[in-house]
């Protein structure tokens, strides 16, 4: 476990020891799964985006090769030879 210090309000630390009085939890493990559910909320909230621009993106970037899914690999080893060249 990590110690780190906190300033709140004294309507939240009234607010949590009478939480923590009513759920049998110290204030410490309240605030510990607190801080758990945000990270899970806004892990979610990321990967949605990802997933979301993921499926986006097809369609929208256009390399005017008429070829390009089927040649894409000579393309891609010619990328990489001219950056050999520099």
């Amino acid at each position: 476990m990590y110690r780190t210090q906190i300033q709140l309000t004294d309507s939240q630390v009234r607010a949590l020891k009478e939480l923590s009085a009513a759920m049998n939890k110290s204030v410490a493990q309240l605030i510990r799964e607190a801080v758990a559910s945000l990270l899970r909320s806004t892990h979610r909230v990321v990967r949605d985006t990802l997933r979301r621009r993921a499926i986006e993106a097809p369609g929208k970037f256009h390399s005017g090769l008429p070829d390009l899914a089927v040649r894409h690999d000579d393309y891609l080893s010619d990328t990489y030879a001219d950056d050999d060249l520099r």
